[in-house]
């Protein structure tokens, strides 16, 4: 253990391992892949399975076998992939399978720029899958979080039963930096609630709970799985009345708990009127800015950085905002995030700088976008 100098696609895959992952699949995609070399070099040892998939699909179809089959999983792509994982991401979300699912950001649109980095599938995440239901979006900011926000990751996935994101991307995946593995955080580790007794239903939730217990597919007990309309048996069904109550639950159960997993950084300045908001790797260039701001002007400005995008964090949004007129948001596309930190905050000035053009925005960027906003 001690110091490593490693890149943030190997602590992810460190964080998978420390989190229970024993099945890992994927495809190679730049640039994802090395992710793939780390668990290919972690898994086995730990007794855990890594396939080289044959495509995308078949990628995240292997990942919800093995977690109907109650295993831990965890695959990792780029844009393109995410794209071919739609169909099944549906089905994590109608059946209610946990998995974690890395996406290392590139430049896009389509197969965009392989190397570039860029922040353009924000949106995306949230709803590239049939039906508009809830996931649960991380965002990574250094190789700390790249270790936590995995395990906290797996926790969720597996807490709520569903997919969870780890919004990474090229700039986070690929850097190297040192850091103390004696050090970093290691959350807790949680695993799914099995059913114990009774009569097993798949989908059924006991009073005042939101999720169901689980039973493996392939143990004494059957299990059926369905990404069809279905009631608490699991039998497809095409009743209005068991149909709404479903979807109502799925939305629900992530929702409404999105409080007790709304990771964030909040550096508060005294008398600060403007807030500044970013999330991902921009955030670091927000924090050097923000450092130089404070030492050569007497402009206060405080800083939020968000680390879960989805659901959005609207309380954490609101308090840090409280005593601000201004709000700027910075992020490495053209505008995704923005328009939510403005739904939140209807009424109170929200401006937005970025670009997506394969750059880093920069320190002096930030800076001069601020004090362009003071003098507007």
């Amino acid at each position: 253990m001690g110091l490593w100098f490693m890149e943030g696609n190997h602590a992810m895959a460190l964080g998978a391992v420390h989190a229970g992952c024993r099945f890992f699949a994927a495809y190679p995609i730049t640039p994802a892949s090395s992710l793939l070399s780390s668990m290919l070099q972690l898994l086995p040892p730990a007794g855990g399975i890594v396939v080289q998939a044959e495509d995308e699909i078949a990628s995240i179809g292997y990942c919800l076998g093995a977690s109907m089959s109650g295993m831990k999983v965890m695959t990792a792509t780029s844009g393109p992939g995410i794209s071919l994982y739609s169909e099944n991401i549906s089905f994590a979300i109608a059946g209610e399978i946990p998995i974690v699912i890395v996406n290392v950001m590139r430049q896009g649109p389509s197969t965009g720029a392989a190397t570039l980095g860029a922040d353009g599938d924000i949106q995306f995440m949230r709803w590239g899958s049939s039906g508009g239901l809830p996931v649960i979006v991380l965002a990574p900011t250094d190789i700390r979080d790249c270790f936590a926000l995995t395990v906290h990751a797996f926790n969720l996935a597996e807490r709520f039963r569903c997919p969870v994101f780890l919004a990474s991307n090229k700039e986070i995946g690929t850097t190297r930096e040192t850091v103390d593995l004696n050090a970093l955080p290691k959350p807790e580790v949680v695993w799914r609630t099995l059913h114990t007794s009774g009569t097993f239903l798949p989908f059924a939730v006991k009073e005042g709970r939101d999720v169901p217990e689980f039973l493996p597919i392939g143990g004494p007990i059957p299990v059926r799985q369905t990404s069809s309309t279905h009631g608490p048996d699991g039998f497809i069904t095409n009743s209005p009345r068991e149909i709404q109550a479903g979807v109502e639950r799925l939305k629900r159960k992530i929702e409404s708990q999105v409080e007790s997993f709304a990771f964030h950084d909040f550096h508060a300045v005294p008398r600060a009127r403007t807030l500044l908001v970013t999330y991902g790797v921009t955030s670091r260039a927000a924090r050097v800015a923000l450092g130089k701001l404070h030492c050569t002007d007497a402009r206060p400005v405080s800083l939020l950085v968000l680390k879960t995008l989805w659901p959005v964090p609207e309380q954490v949004l609101l308090e840090a905002s409280r005593t601000v007129d201004r709000v700027l948001v910075v992020e490495m596309n053209l505008g995704q995030y923005v328009d939510e930190v403005r739904r939140v905050l209807c009424g109170k000035r929200v401006d937005f700088y970025g670009r997506m053009d394969g750059r880093l925005i920069t320190p002096g960027e930030i800076v001069e976008e601020l004090c362009r906003g003071d003098s507007a």
